[in-house]
């Protein structure tokens, strides 16, 4: 039996939260093209009879001057310093830049056996993938590279097979039924950030938390959730809730599905919007809302 911790780690965007939930086979992350979808790290378990890969989700890394980053950030290095495996995800899309290359070898080229999983290949040309391995092997990055494409699966079996023969000896250290460290209530939270994410423009999603006041399952079989929607300014309140109460009514049908869908039951949703100047800066609400 091998079993070890693998910490995905890379650039906003990269893909990671997608290429997680392939592996894993549920989804166990929020997926969207926006910066800082992933606010925490989270664990996607994938068990088989003679392996268990525990993929650990981290934020990705991003220039910013707020608390959440920071906090971010430190979640990041703390995966990195803990895990048995790094797959460092780049996104091949965008080509491998400067930056990229510093921070690979940072990540990849420490004590931490690693590889770097390049992502996106099925919406680029094919025969960039050489030039840019060729390019991460000129600057002294040794290490295997899988070009792979989540939305499409490949390669990503090839990838766990590769995974797996990289982890440790040992028993099992998450329970078979296990597939996500995180419970209900951040995932139904989660839920309705993805969607809030989806929908609405560049300036707003940044400044956007989301925090459960009630999730109780009533006599009826029906969930009952109540949940504020945290945003730092009053004209950003206004664009969540639209003409008329048109784009929240929208957001709130579409994670409502998505919730029922998650928990197998249905949903009675209330929502509200309220603005906290600044939130992402104050260490209290960051607490309240990221965990």
């Amino acid at each position: 039996m091998r079993s070890g911790f693998i910490g995905l780690i890379g650039k906003a965007n990269a893909g990671k939260s997608t290429l997680v939930n392939v592996l894993v086979g549920e989804k166990v992350a929020i997926t969207s093209p926006k910066p800082q979808t992933t606010r925490t790290t989270i664990m996607g378990v994938l068990t088989k009879a003679d392996y268990q890969l525990v993929f650990v989700d981290t934020p990705g890394i991003y220039k910013t001057m707020t608390y959440l980053g920071e906090v971010m950030k430190k979640s990041t290095e703390d995966t990195a310093k803990d895990v048995d495996f790094i797959l460092y995800v780049v996104d091949g899309h965008e080509g491998i830049s400067e930056d990229d290359i510093r921070l690979m070898k940072k990540y990849v080229c420490g004590k931490t056996p690693a590889a770097i999983a390049y992502t996106k290949i099925d919406i680029m040309p094919k025969e960039r993938i050489a030039d840019d391995v060729v390019k991460i092997s000129e600057a002294g990055i040794e290490c295997d590279v899988f070009p792979v494409s989540a939305r499409t699966h490949t390669n990503t079996a090839k990838l766990e097979r590769y995974l797996a023969s990289k982890m440790p000896e040992g028993e099992k250290v998450i329970e078979d039924d296990i597939v996500s460290d995180k419970g209900d209530r951040f995932m139904i939270s989660e839920i309705m950030r993805e969607k809030l994410l989806l929908k609405l423009n560049e300036e707003v999603p940044h400044g956007i938390g989301v925090v459960i006041n009630k999730f109780e399952l009533q006599d009826n079989d029906v969930y009952d959730i109540n949940l504020d929607i945290i945003c730092e300014k009053k004209n950003h309140k206004a664009i969540i809730i639209g003409k008329e109460g048109k784009t929240l009514k929208e957001i709130s049908s579409f994670a409502r599905k998505d919730m029922e869908k998650y928990l197998g039951r249905k949903v009675f949703l209330t929502v509200y919007v309220r603005v906290e100047e600044n939130w992402r800066s104050r260490p209290g609400l960051v607490k309240d809302i990221i965990s």
